[in-house]
């Protein structure tokens, strides 16, 4: 594993959008993971310029995001459709139908999220998954839980989960309680991984994640197990993983 640690949030977003730039420099048709949450979008406001400046393009590039919300319709506010539309999608050269969000629209959860595995095989496999992490340890929405879910499910999110993502809703009454999104196994397959951590709050969890046990009940302690995972943070978040690089 490979733990970079940089001074700011800018910093982070730069060395990030970079790492996936230099993996459509090597393949222009590359499979790419996407993420949504607050943490990437520095990096996709990074990607967007590149592309207006003709340093990347995304012309025949293949996307596959995390999650989706169960029960928002794509053109919801909240929605990670809209999210990776107005953040990324609608901003570059990409092909929209070359873009995958989970459906979570779609009410039968078994075929959705079948129909997604499905899709990304297809597709030849990720070449390289972004990750953001939450609080309590979730990638993706993978949330602590007995055992590693494997492939792309629905799942019931913690209260947690919900009270930090309320911020983004009129009310917490609004925010939904399900969501689809890949499984841990589906994540790891990805040949690469990055990671991208911010914030002070964030220094206790990435400690854990990296240098704790592997347990189910730290999702992202699986990425200990990946052979390629860079993970990118700013100083705040990477405060109290300095010790363990010493």
């Amino acid at each position: 594993m490979d733990l970079v640690i940089v001074d700011t949030y800018e910093d982070m977003s730069r060395v990030a959008a970079d790492q996936i730039e230099a993996v459509i420099a090597d393949d222009a048709a590359c499979v790419l993971g996407l993420a949504t949450g607050s943490t990437p979008i520095g990096l996709y406001a990074d990607l967007v310029a590149d592309c207006a400046a003709g340093k990347v393009s995304f012309a025949d590039v293949t996307t596959f995001n995390l999650d989706e919300y169960r029960g928002l319709a794509h053109d919801h506010d909240q929605s990670y459709h809209y999210f990776m539309a107005d953040n990324l999608f609608d901003h570059v050269d990409i092909d929209p139908a070359r873009t995958h969000v989970p459906d979570g629209f779609d009410p039968d959860a078994d075929a959705a999220c079948a129909a997604y595995e499905e899709a990304i095989e297809a597709a030849g496999g990720i070449d390289i998954q972004l990750l953001g992490l939450g609080h309590n340890g979730h990638i993706g929405f993978n949330e602590p839980a007995a055992s590693f879910p494997v492939a792309t499910h629905c799942v019931q999110l913690t209260e947690s989960t919900i009270q930090a993502n309320s911020r983004l809703f009129d009310s917490i009454d609004e925010v939904p309680r399900e969501a689809y999104t890949m499984g841990i196994g589906t994540i790891m397959k990805a040949r690469r991984i990055l990671m991208v951590v911010s914030g002070e709050d964030k220094a206790e969890i990435l400690e854990k994640c990296l240098f704790g046990p592997v347990v189910p009940e730290v999702p992202a302690s699986a990425l200990q197990l990946h052979p390629a995972v860079t993970v990118v943070c700013d100083a705040a978040a990477g405060a109290r993983c300095r010790a363990h690089l010493a």
